[in-house]
């Protein structure tokens, strides 16, 4: 009786130890901070939007890392499943969602990134957001250069 309680402590145990430290928990999107949010609706000077823009890309370069980090996991798996036995699908399927995961949110970031910094050329130094009517004016002086 006391072996079988034990051994379902620590069945709970390592259970919650792999739950906490999972790299899924921390794959969540890093951009998506109350933070970040409150600097994009507050956003009205090209140096906002360059702010912003260096966030969203800075993110973009920290899943890269973690991306390719993740790829020579996956990789690692892949050459050495017979060292994991019966779990080395699910460590390769878990890498393999984690690095289409990692890969789509930096494309994302890099988007973010590119319109942040296209809305702060169309914005004059330091100044405050024109109107629509000026903004369409400014796209179309911009593309003429």
């Amino acid at each position: 009786m006391k072996t079988k309680s034990a051994n379902i402590l620590a069945t709970l145990s390592m259970f919650a130890l792999l739950v906490s430290a999972s790299p899924m928990a921390s794959a969540a999107d890093p951009t998506d901070t109350p933070q970040i949010r409150s600097a994009i609706q507050s956003a009205v000077t090209r140096g906002d939007h360059e702010a912003v823009a260096k966030h969203y890309e800075d993110a973009a370069i920290e899943l890269q890392a973690k991306l390719k980090e993740k790829k020579e996991l996956l990789e690692h798996y892949q050459d050495k499943s017979y060292l994991y036995g019966r779990q080395a699908q699910d460590l390769q399927s878990h890498a393999q969602a984690l690095v289409r995961k990692y890969d789509q949110t930096a494309k994302a970031n890099i988007r973010e990134a590119a319109l942040y910094r296209k809305l702060a050329v169309q914005l004059p130094e330091d100044g405050p957001v024109p109107d629509t009517q000026n903004m369409t004016a400014a796209s179309e002086h911009v593309g003429q250069y």
